[in-house]
């Protein structure tokens, strides 16, 4: 009796795990293997023109204005200067792409989008300052930006007030 339950026990499992295989196969986005490559790389992977605010040997920073929308690309010399960077950008909110020694920044859908082209994996901010108005560089809790590192090369760009960005 005890093996006839075992059976049916593990019957019943194998036709749960094969009936679960395959079910959301087709609502799984395609996520390509992270892409490594320089700015202009990344940024032609991206379909991106990139337009260069920072060129520095620690940091290179682009903004992209694509039909998915608005977005920075940076790139990093070293694995641990762009987890600063980013651990510093979080607390000003917004979504973050992130690959081997490179950030994409922008708002959620963007980021999601530049994602099926470029891999990596999405990070979000935490939104814990208070609203304030913001400035030329605001996140979506209003905290003006525009004192950040790098983001000197944003306040040209047209409707990048709306956009979540970063240092």
């Amino acid at each position: 009796m005890r093996t006839e339950r075992a059976g049916v026990a593990i019957a019943v499992l194998a036709l749960a795990l094969t009936a679960g295989c395959g079910a959301n196969d087709d609502k799984a986005p395609q996520v390509p293997k992270t892409a490594t490559g320089s700015l202009e790389q990344l940024a032609s992977k991206a379909k991106c023109e990139p337009n260069i605010s920072t060129d520095a040997a620690e940091l290179r920073q682009a903004n992209c204005v694509t039909g998915d929308g608005k977005y920075v690309l940076a790139t990093f010399a070293t694995d641990r200067g762009q987890r600063e960077w980013i651990n510093e950008a979080k607390d000003y909110g917004g979504s973050y792409l992130v690959g081997r020694k490179w950030v994409v920044v922008g708002e959620a859908a963007v980021v999601a989008t530049v994602r099926g082209r470029l891999g990596g994996e999405v990070e979000t901010g935490s939104s814990h300052h208070a609203r304030n108005g913001g400035g030329t560089s605001a996140d979506p809790s209003g905290h003006d930006m525009s004192d950040m590192p790098g983001m000197g090369g944003m306040d040209g760009m047209d409707g990048m007030e709306d956009m979540p960005s970063a240092p």
